[in-house]
């Protein structure tokens, strides 16, 4: 797999472990039916005639389980980096997925470089919010990456 292809296959890998993780928050699946449910039906397949990039699925397997096993720590570590007054129940729910994703990668993926995870789940953003959103996942992930790396 060329280096741009393996790139597209992570970025979709970290969108679909965001709507994963999205998912199990709204709905409670349980993990493993979770990830069959996106293995069958969701990774590199066809939705409403768009054919989704194919995901690179030990990656997203890989977030997705990461943000469940360590769920405790990664609240810890975001909640601690937030604004004063702010705490995580505030936060959108697809915003607090997009910061657990990002923050278990700069937790325990040293393989994938810091600018890498914020650049990445930045833009992931922007497919659900406006810059202001997206500058806010920035900074709150620079914050955790002072910290963990």
């Amino acid at each position: 797999m060329s280096a741009s292809a393996r790139s597209r296959s992570r970025s979709a890998a970290r969108l679909a472990a965001v709507q994963a993780l999205y998912q199990r928050e709204m709905e409670k699946t349980p993990l493993a039916r979770l990830l069959d449910e996106f293995h069958q039906h969701r990774l590199g397949k066809v939705i409403d005639e768009d054919r989704m990039v194919e995901a690179e699925v030990e990656f997203f397997d890989d977030i997705v389980s990461g943000v469940a096993a360590r769920a405790e720590e990664i609240d810890t570590l975001l909640s601690d980096r937030l604004a004063k007054g702010w705490a995580l129940p505030r936060l959108d729910r697809t915003m607090l997925q997009i910061l657990r994703a990002g923050a278990y990668e700069l937790l325990a993926r040293p393989d994938v470089p810091v600018g890498s995870v914020i650049s990445e789940y930045v833009d992931v953003a922007h497919a659900f919010f406006d810059q202001r959103e997206a500058k806010f996942v920035n900074g709150v992930l620079d914050a955790v990456a002072k910290a963990v790396r």
